[in-house]
């Protein structure tokens, strides 16, 4: 479903999860050029502050990208700012969910803003921000 700007109401919220897979940090590492051992070498991983390996940041961040893009507002959408504030690593193995709610709605200049929100299996927060969007148009 697409959400146009009249479409949107204060609240309103969606999510999209994953489980993070070495696969998923390994293209990601590929992709980004981030090769930071924390993340691809277990054994450097492990004299590190986490004691594993874990997820890139951003990895993780992208899922609010899908919720954006795909369920609300939905296709169409054009990102225009994120602010993430990264609370607790993610580790391999581990399901997050990224969820977004409507905070703010400026109709004469189609800009939505969301709150969004990433827990762990565990429903901590791992990452919490404000992401503002152009909503499609009609």
């Amino acid at each position: 479903m697409v959400y146009t700007i009249d479409k949107l109401h204060l609240g309103q919220k969606a999510s999209f999860e994953k489980t993070i897979t070495e696969a998923d940090v390994l293209i990601f590492s590929g992709i980004s050029g981030d090769i930071n051992s924390v993340h691809i070498n277990e054994e450097a991983a492990k004299k590190s502050i986490f004691k594993k390996r874990v997820a890139h940041g951003v990895l993780v961040s992208s899922l609010t990208s899908a919720v954006l893009g795909m369920k609300l507002p939905g296709e169409g959408t054009i990102y225009l700012r994120q602010e993430n504030n990264f609370r607790k690593p993610v580790f391999i193995g581990d399901t997050v969910k990224a969820t977004c709610e409507v905070v703010d709605i400026n109709k004469e200049k189609n800009i939505v803003k969301l709150s969004t929100i990433t827990t762990n299996q565990n429903d901590e927060v791992v990452i919490e921000g404000i992401a503002v969007v152009m909503a499609p148009k009609s």
